[in-house]
């Protein structure tokens, strides 16, 4: 089960690492996947009035909604789907890198799920969209960034 540390990490680079820690002890791909998906389960659903248009995923087959914002100097990703397994590997995402500052996302590979090794098990387009709001993480915080400079 995936579970917060008692030592809540003061860097993403720590935040990943823990999280892949954990995540890596269950040693059978499927049954990790099992575990994100599990916790996707307990994740509240989007309130209905972000689930807007504007915030759908392009591309999507499955309707799935992907909001990033900035607070309080750091930034903020919230999501929804109503496909299981993008809610799980999606909000898992938004977890990692929310609370953290653009510059420090920026720094960062948005390759923490291939590292995972759960991408395989995924449909191609499920594949693509989960990496396409990694990017847009990615993205957004070197958005941010430039708006700053």
């Amino acid at each position: 089960m995936l579970t917060q540390q008692t030592t809540e990490p003061r860097t993403l680079a720590e935040r990943e690492q823990q999280l892949l820690s954990t995540l890596l002890d269950v040693r059978n791909p499927q049954q990790r996947l099992a575990v994100i998906v599990e916790r996707a389960r307990r994740r509240p659903s989007l309130d209905a009035s972000r689930r807007i248009d504007a915030h759908r995923v392009e591309g999507c087959l499955v309707r799935t909604w992907f909001i990033a914002e900035m607070r309080d100097g750091r930034c903020s990703f919230i999501m929804d789907s109503d496909a299981v397994t993008l809610k799980a590997l999606l909000g898992l995402l938004c977890d990692i890198y929310s609370g953290f500052p653009p510059d420090e996302i920026a720094l960062t590979a948005p390759d923490f799920l291939q590292r995972v090794g759960v991408m395989h098990q995924l449909a191609e387009n499920r594949q693509r969209t989960v990496m396409r709001i990694a990017k847009q993480i990615h993205e957004f915080a070197v958005r941010q960034l430039r708006l700053v400079a």
